[in-house]
């Protein structure tokens, strides 16, 4: 397709997700109550990790760099998003929308090492409880921590640098929320065939990759788990697994529906894209406390010192 000769696009226009027009109240007051919980609840999730001398462990670690990765995740597109719903200006710069699609990509490829890195701690701490502290030390944690975060940062550096290297010279109508790789490329005036093919493999790959390494720890853990002789231990350590397990679902679903199905829907790319955005990172936080007595009980004695420091 040859390039047509128009004015360079400076300014994207965010249209939302169509047939939403009545309920952009009703969308601002979810969108708000969500980020806000999401943004507190994680705060006080990474805080209870950081002053509880109990959770100094590569568990912990691993849930507080999830924490980290939940205040931030939202935080790239929410207030912009409200923002539009309050009815003010839709618009953003090129540059600006080339940054969404960048952290978005840079947090969710984050995200998905992130739940590789805890099956495979969950992995050492089940089948090799006695090597555990050898296995995972300070200096393995480390590493795999800043491996995660630089892997992520080149992944999403390949994305951004192939969709926004295309010219896009009108329109300029972005059906959704924020700047996302699906809903970008089409309005691009040149052929965009290289950026959809590496953009669909280097999520594809990257995605099944983790995922099957976390089913291949998962499957090695259950296997262990059914040679433990002890109901009573079997339920524990089930316990310690099934949060993960829920995040990873909740995580893995909206990747699938959006990156890696054959036949595109802007309007189902548009809702599961805010689903990821909001819900995932507001319901981590509930996840890893309702489900884990370690949280819990930190957690109220962190809240129970901080009240009592302020009543002082």
């Amino acid at each position: 397709m040859k390039m047509r000769n128009h004015t360079p696009v400076t300014v994207f226009l965010l249209m939302g997700i169509s047939h939403t027009k009545e309920l952009e109240n009703v969308l601002f007051f979810l969108f708000l109550t969500c980020y806000l919980l999401t943004v507190l609840g994680n705060l006080l999730i990474l805080l209870t990790i950081l002053s509880s001398s109990n959770l100094h462990v590569p568990m912990y670690f691993f849930l507080g760099n999830l924490s980290v990765f939940d205040i931030f995740f939202p935080s790239v597109n929410s207030p912009k998003m409200m923002l539009s719903l309050m009815g003010q200006s839709r618009t953003i710069s090129y540059q600006g929308c080339a940054s969404q699609v960048f952290f978005y990509h840079f947090l969710g490829c984050t995200e998905c090492f992130l739940y590789t890195v805890m099956a495979y701690d969950r992995f050492a701490a089940i089948c090799h409880p006695l090597r555990y502290t050898v296995i995972m030390n300070h200096r393995v944690c480390s590493i795999m921590t800043l491996g995660t975060w630089m892997g992520s940062c080149l992944h999403a550096s390949v994305l951004t640098f192939l969709v926004f290297k295309l010219p896009y010279c009108g329109p300029n109508e972005v059906n959704n929320f924020f700047c996302d790789i699906p809903v970008v490329l089409p309005l691009a005036c040149a052929d965009t065939s290289l950026a959809q093919t590496v953009s669909f493999t280097n999520v594809g790959v990257v995605a099944l990759m983790c995922f099957l390494l976390i089913l291949t720890s998962y499957i090695r853990i259950v296997i262990s788990i059914l040679k433990i002789t002890s109901s009573e231990g079997r339920r524990r350590a089930f316990s310690t697994c099934s949060a993960h397990l829920t995040s990873i679902l909740l995580f893995y679903g909206p990747v699938f529906l959006t990156y890696l199905r054959p036949v595109s829907s802007s309007w189902l790319d548009s809702a599961v894209s805010v689903l990821n955005n909001i819900v995932t990172p507001f319901l981590n936080p509930l996840i890893y406390t309702l489900r884990n007595k370690d949280v819990k009980l930190s957690l109220r004695k962190a809240l129970i010192q901080g009240v009592h420091t302020c009543g002082a």
